[in-house]
């Protein structure tokens, strides 16, 4: 829900955008944030980089609820960077803001396949002006520990992280990659969070 609203205040109202989903939490997430940009009055479509017959859990719960949503899908797991800019640009309402939800904190090593795709046709219809890009939680292709990008990597003009900045956004040069961080309340209890930061030593 925060993230939906992060990027209604970015847009300055409803606008026309597409989610990049990938498979597992990441990819629910979007799913989930698609709902709610719905609700905002946004034009939605999502373009999955897998089949969503792989997903399980929250994300394959939150996936069916789009479905019966009737949120318009495009599953583009065998589609080229062309096919995915193309999917960027329409049918017929060209996205102004792409939501990159492919890969999460879990992620380990370089992007692969239709992935890696979808990172590198955002990238381009970025970088020439045609839609602004929200990554959610963390760019996807780095590191969210050490910031690193051993492979291609989404460039966001800001970011929604959840409960707390990633180490890896202090890394020289991860603000390039980011845009400026947001974090994003999900509604864990404090007490959770105090225990969690006295593990890691913050």
């Amino acid at each position: 829900r925060n993230a939906a609203h992060l990027l209604h205040a970015a847009a300055g109202g409803p606008a026309a955008v597409a989610i990049a989903c990938g498979r597992g939490n990441n990819g629910g997430d979007g799913f989930v944030i698609a709902r709610h940009l719905e609700n905002l009055g946004h034009r939605v479509r999502l373009l999955l980089a897998t089949d969503p017959a792989g997903s399980t859990g929250d994300a394959a719960i939150n996936y069916a609820i789009a479905v019966r949503a009737g949120i318009g899908i495009e599953p583009l797991d065998r589609a080229d960077a062309a096919g995915w800019e193309a999917a960027f640009a329409g049918p017929g309402d060209a996205a102004t803001w792409i939501v990159d939800a492919l890969l999460g904190t879990g992620a380990v090593g370089a992007p692969r396949g239709p992935v890696a795709l979808a990172i590198d046709a955002i990238n381009a219809v970025r970088d020439r002006g045609s839609a602004r890009v929200l990554a959610v939680d963390i760019p996807s292709g780095m590191d969210c520990d050490t910031g690193a990008t051993p492979g291609s990597c989404i460039r966001a003009d800001l970011t929604g992280t959840f409960v707390a900045r990633k180490t890896g956004f202090d890394a020289p040069g991860a603000d390039r990659l980011t845009g400026p961080v947001h974090v994003l309340d999900i509604g864990l209890p404090r007490a959770l969070l105090r225990q969690v930061f006295a593990a890691k030593g913050s």
